[in-house]
């Protein structure tokens, strides 16, 4: 099983890993002012940029969509992974070596970090080679095959496609002669093992470059061009440390961001499908490598999608999202029905609301674009069915509707499928639809599939019902990998209950006290050090917007600035200073935690950045001062000095102190 990372590793990797760098691979940035940088969001269409990054926090937030976090969640979000497998990837980056909590177990099961990196890179290394070799003369049978189905060279160069030389040992020599060894060689899987050695696993053959969701290259699907070749039409690579095929999809780093946007998944069945569909305006499609679309693929869709509540979905009372969709393109013939039927299988272990897009006349993605043009792969997904109904309507088909025998029979095959449709608000929706297609009553249809219903409950009574598997709800990662550094993929402490939107009212932005209290948390949080010490001397009700007074009761938790100068050590300073208040932070204020981090400052010419942060907090001590003042000269007013001189003389010193404090603060403003 996998363990725990050590805190102190997780630190490093978000201190090391610079947020700038990772989030300019897929965001142009430009300067938003002094220490501020924006662009347009990757996860949310936007054409003016609210997208902002502040390195020097180690924050990102974007003020359309409210998505924020640290490079840590930024790699989870745009890539699709869990929390460990993030900090691993950063990890491998920036060349730290990750350490586990004793007795937790290791890393994921695979190579170590060195071990992978060369994996990885002999995957490059042979990427590249089989690109550059689809221009030779050798390769006109490959060309051909694209060129058919309307594929050019532009269009392989985007997809990487390649190909494989005829001869056994071609590749072998060219990554011998960029220093990999015989080991890694059989380790990654570009090599086969016979009787006089190793050689070339594919040969002669078209390849496309499978990726995982981070862009490295970790397996290789190769097309059969020649008569002579006795392998099978279609050839991936074999299971190893870095490939598993049930957990890669092919396009997927292509797709990724187009997913997130549009919330959209498109499983087709092959490399040239995918090629079709994006060229087509699909740019939302995946295929699998060599396998059924299984729980594996599942989750890593789901993560895409973003799909729980959490993540923007909308939660029903069942606890299945509605956030995003799932289409699956299958032929019209009886394989791709049963292909139907088995994702059905599957949509159980996701929320997203699950589709079937079936061509009629059985043509592919690849096939409908050549022969109707593009428009035609938009129209087939655009017409998609929602895959409930597909599998009702598939298994009706199998039963003779115009006699009694053939209706009866028909609803005791599909009333336990409608039983077993987890969200509760869509069963009696399609119980009644059950009962339109059947021409049957709706009441002995709704009471078949309640007794299906029940049956199904007590063979799963003391267990998990057959074929249904409990919806993953994110505590445990792929590999056995529970968040580590106290937090969960979200940002929660273990055991703390899952994100929800904030009871907390909204701050008024027309409040000009709302404002001064928003600038006053916003340089605590960016500028500790030019914080005034007076800052720690501000009391728990300081603050009158509550969703700031909870953020202002985060900072206090955290020590204050008194601890933030004992954080300040080194140019990432504030970022552990930000780090150590989300810590403290409840799941609801969190987010705005991250935007105050992460909102530009008025005034960021450096020479005035002082100036500005001590007259911001002065300015809300010195409202806290008058607040004192108004309350002190109230009890004042309501004492009699006849019948109480001692509390009188008291309370009229708390007065004339409070406004010396006000005026030597004005005094230094």
């Amino acid at each position: 099983m996998a363990g725990l990372i050590r805190r102190e590793d997780v630190d490093a990797v978000r201190e090391r890993a610079r947020i700038e760098d990772v989030v300019g691979e897929h965001v142009t940035l430009k300067s938003a002012g002094v220490g501020s940088m924006k662009g347009l969001c990757p996860f949310h269409d936007e054409r003016s940029p609210s997208f902002h990054v502040r390195p020097q926090v180690g924050r990102w937030h974007c003020f359309g969509c409210g998505e924020g976090g640290d490079v840590i969640s930024f790699v989870q979000r745009i890539d699709g992974l869990a929390f460990a497998e993030s900090v691993e990837y950063l990890a491998g980056r920036v060349g730290i070596q990750l350490r586990y909590e004793e007795g937790s177990g290791g890393p994921r099961t695979g190579p170590d970090g060195g071990t992978r990196r060369r994996l990885i890179d002999a995957h490059a290394v042979a990427a590249q080679f089989y690109a550059e070799q689809l221009a030779t003369p050798a390769a006109a049978a490959g060309r051909g095959f694209l060129a058919e189905r309307g594929f050019d060279r532009s269009h392989a160069e985007h997809f990487g496609v390649g190909f494989a030389p005829q001869g056994w040992d071609s590749l072998l020599r060219h990554l011998r002669g960029r220093g990999f060894t015989e080991a890694e060689l059989v380790a990654s899987g570009l090599m086969s093992q016979g009787s006089r050695g190793i050689y070339d696993r594919f040969r002669g053959r078209l390849v496309w470059p499978i990726r995982e969701v981070t862009g490295d290259v970790v397996g290789f699907g190769a097309r059969k061009l020649f008569d002579e070749d006795q392998g099978p039409k279609y050839l991936n690579t074999p299971e190893t440390a870095l490939y598993k095929k049930s957990q890669v999809l092919y396009g997927l780093d292509l797709a990724k961001r187009e997913i997130a946007k549009a919330r959209q998944v498109v499983v087709v069945e092959g490399y040239t499908d995918v090629m079709a569909a994006h060229l087509s305006g699909v740019p939302t499609a995946v295929a699998t490598c060599g396998t059924a679309f299984g729980s594996e693929h599942a989750r890593v869709v789901r993560r895409l999608l973003g799909d729980s509540a959490g993540a923007g979905g909308v939660q029903l009372a069942s606890g299945t999202s509605v956030g995003g969709e799932i289409i699956f393109t299958f032929d019209g013939d009886a394989a791709g029905q049963k292909a139907a039927m088995r994702a059905f299988g599957e949509d159980q272990s996701f929320s997203a609301q699950t589709f079937v897009a079936v061509e009629p006349s059985g043509m592919d993605p690849c096939d409908l674009r050549q022969a109707k043009g593009p428009d035609a792969v938009q129209a087939l997904v655009a017409g998609r069915q929602p895959l409930f109904e597909f599998v009702i309507r598939t298994t009706l088909a199998a039963h003779d509707l115009d006699t009694a025998e053939g209706r009866v029979g028909a609803l005791r095959a599909a009333a336990p499928i409608v039983a077993g449709i987890r969200d509760a608000a869509l069963r009696p929706e399609y119980a009644r639809m059950l009962a339109g297609w059947l021409g049957m009553d709706a009441g002995s249809v709704r009471d078949a599939v309640a007794a299906a219903g029940r049956t199904s409950t007590d063979r799963s009574r003391g267990g998990q019902a057959p074929g249904r598997g409990r919806p993953d709800d994110g505590a445990r990662q792929p590999g056995g990998h529970r968040p580590t550094g106290g937090r969960s993929d979200d940002g929660r402490r273990p055991g703390a209950p899952p994100p929800a939107e904030s009871s907390l009212p909204a701050p008024d932005r027309r409040d000009p006290v709302a404002n001064l209290e928003r600038q006053a948390l916003e340089v605590a949080l960016q500028q500790p050090l030019l914080v005034p010490e007076d800052f720690d001397s501000l009391a728990a009700d300081a603050f009158a917007v509550p969703a700031f007074r909870a953020v202002h009761e985060a900072i206090r938790a955290a020590g204050g600035m008194a601890a933030a100068r004992e954080v300040a050590a080194g140019p990432t300073a504030a970022a552990a200073w930000v780090e150590r208040v989300s810590e403290e932070a409840g799941a609801a204020v969190l987010p705005l935690v991250t935007e105050l981090a992460v909102m530009p400052l008025p005034e960021d010419r450096p020479a005035a950045v002082e100036t500005y942060v001590r007259g911001v907090v002065g300015a809300l001590i010195d409202m806290g001062v008058t607040r004192e003042i108004a309350a002190a000269r109230g009890r004042l007013q309501r004492m009699d000095p006849a019948r109480e001189p001692e509390a009188y003389e008291a309370a009229f010193a708390e007065l004339i102190a409070l406004e010396g404090r006000r005026r030597a603060l004005r005094g230094q403003g």
